[in-house]
């Protein structure tokens, strides 16, 4: 594994409780023991970068230990695109050599209601080594390598996505109390932990259990005979006497047909079950269990309709031989599950599938102990239907986990989306447009982030583009600059202002470099101007001194810019001298 170099590093796990726990590492011994819940943690000071090292707790010995730089991985899919759909790509990827970085693979676990303290077992840390690299995915690899082969720091990639999810599933819900629709009611959830649990549980049915102040009703009948209709789980319980005759005997138990299902015990033992309706309860009663005087008979009964109970006209009685005692007749009752409760709180917790929270309980509220380095978020494909959520999703995502980690400045890498969809030939609305806006935004206003602009990376038919490595060169180059403090340029043009000069309009970016520039021709292309009609067309758009100068030949009076602003803005080629794409920009919120 990796663990994060220069930092305190806390180490920690279960064992029985009380336990003594000695944890061996670096010439350096770390005491201490669990508590009556059998957890345990050691901190361990700042280390250096290097290794391979070993650690020993207890009995247990973990081997090749690098100490360095660990990121944490988040998304959807294109954070987990499997390394081998890129072999024919970059062949270099099947003779990979580099086992100074490593790679993690959380597994899947999505907890709706409650944050989980550990993640699932079974996954393992892998190497980059040429037998171990296709355990890796993509994105990942390519970061590891740019990382490494820059600063010489072995590099540890924790990944913790999933295909598909929406950035909600990962946010907590004390940071999604502005969007109502995703939360849990918590009330409803307590309440049902409550109603769900069996009151009569292990206790009901004992022989000695006082249930002198239960209500009596009739048996054999249904509820709705009786005006009662409790769906869910009843207790019954019944008292006989045996004559000294039958004492210890062995007898059957009759108990004609119940609905729905039963389990069912005399004394406290448990005699038999059956679980459904029609069948006929002939129940065996062993040897031993029976006695002299008065004895028990309890009934555990489920219900899964709106009416349940004893059918009639069916023999309800003991028989031991010669002696048949009639069980019809006066029972007492009690409710252990109330159904109708139960369902009535259900109902408040239909919306769990669509909740949030869901992935962030389960494969990232565990990961809280892990010290690292920063974090490389890729997502946003599966919120393009709902793009004027994005800024706010994703700007409480970055505050929730900087809080989780204890890291107020915790860096956040974002990838912006990359094109998508066939080019459009006129412009035009798009999601993935107002999407890529909102993750500007976030990177703009939050300190801390920095945005890869890829709108050249994708691939219009395939919503997972292979080019995982120039993503990976270009959130390295933010992190450069970000994290590792470098005097570089990371960011291409950004949208500064724009100034209307007749019929045409002037716009001025800063984060220019050595100037603007032009990639793949002589000629900008993809902005477009509007006037006070709203109808954009393609712009004849030039460079000078450092502006954009902007015109059409039928907007006279143009009044808003919009540049790489549709869902494949491929051919958008604004960049910086030193080749950095300008950012999509739009100056208009019509």
């Amino acid at each position: 594994m990796v663990l994060q170099r220069d930092t305190e590093l806390k180490i920690w796990g279960w064992a029985a409780p009380g336990e003594k726990i000695t944890l061996r590492f670096r010439g350096s011994y770390y005491y201490t023991e669990t508590g009556k819940d059998g957890k345990w943690s050691v901190t361990i000071p700042p280390q250096q970068y290097g290794g391979p090292y070993l650690m020993e707790i207890n009995e247990l010995v973990i081997r090749d230990i690098l100490i360095g730089d660990v990121w944490l991985c988040s998304g959807q899919s294109n954070m987990e695109t499997p390394i081998q759909r890129l072999v024919e790509r970059f062949p270099e990827i099947n003779v990979s050599n580099n086992h100074m970085i490593r790679y993690f693979k959380v597994p899947t676990q999505n907890s709706a209601l409650e944050p989980k303290e550990a993640i699932l077992s079974g996954a393992r840390w892998h190497s980059g080594i040429a037998s171990d690299v296709m355990n890796w995915t993509a994105l990942a690899y390519f970061y590891a390598q740019e990382s490494y082969q820059h600063n010489g720091i072995p590099v540890g990639m924790l990944v913790s996505s999933l295909g598909g999810s929406g950035i909600e599933s990962w946010i907590d819900q004390q940071h999604l109390k502005q969007f109502p629709d995703l939360l849990i009611d918590r009330a409803a959830v307590d309440s049902l932990q409550i109603l769900e649990k069996d009151k009569g549980q292990n206790l009901w049915t004992a022989e000695d259990f006082d249930d002198s102040s239960w209500p009596v009703v009739q048996v054999p009948d249904y509820w709705s005979n009786q005006k009662e209709s409790k769906p869910g789980i009843v207790y019954y319980r019944k008292h006989f006497m045996l004559p000294a005759a039958k004492d210890g005997r062995h007898a059957k138990l009759y108990l004609g047909t119940l609905t729905d299902s039963d389990s069912v015990y005399i004394n406290g033992h448990f005699i038999g079950t059956t679980a459904y309706r029609y069948p006929p309860r002939v129940y065996d009663v062993p040897a031993g269990i029976l006695h002299t005087g008065q004895n028990s008979l309890s009934i555990r009964l489920r219900c899964n309709g709106t009416d349940g109970g004893f059918t009639p006209d069916k023999p309800y009685q003991l028989k031991i031989d010669d002696v048949a005692i009639d069980l019809a007749g006066g029972w007492r009752w009690q409710v252990g599950i109330d159904q109708h409760e139960v369902d009535k709180y259900k109902s408040r917790l239909q919306q769990l599938a669509k909740a949030g929270s869901g992935l962030y309980h389960g494969m990232i509220y565990p990961l809280a102990n892990y010290r690292i380095k920063g974090v490389i978020w890729y997502q946003g494909e599966a919120n393009t239907s709902k793009p004027e959520y994005y800024e706010s999703y994703l700007s409480a995502l970055i505050k929730n986990w900087r809080t989780l980690y204890q890291q107020a400045q915790l860096p956040f890498l974002l990838v912006q989306l990359p094109n998508f969809m066939p080019k459009d030939t006129v412009p035009t609305g798009s999601n993935w447009a107002l999407l890529r806006e909102a993750q500007f935004q976030v990177s703009h206003k939050i300190p801390g982030t920095a945005l890869a602009v890829t709108y050249d990376l994708g691939e219009w038919n395939d919503i997972h583009p292979l080019n995982k490595k120039d993503i990976a060169k270009r959130l390295f180059l933010a992190a450069r600059r970000l994290v590792y403090g470098e005097d570089i340029a990371a960011s291409g043009p950004r949208y500064q202002g724009m100034q209307i000069a007749g019929d045409k309009i002037l716009v001025s970016f800063d984060q220019i470099g050595k100037g603007l520039a032009i990639r793949h021709g002589k000629t900008l292309q993809h902005f477009a101007i509007a006037g006070a009609d709203r109808k954009f067309v393609w712009a004849n758009a030039f460079i000078q001194h450092n502006k954009v100068v902007l015109s059409h030949p039928t907007v006279k009076h143009p009044q808003a810019v919009r540049y790489a602003w549709s869902n494949n803005p491929e051919d958008a080629n604004l960049i910086s001298k030193e080749g950095l794409l300008a950012i999509p920009f739009r100056t208009d919120h019509w």
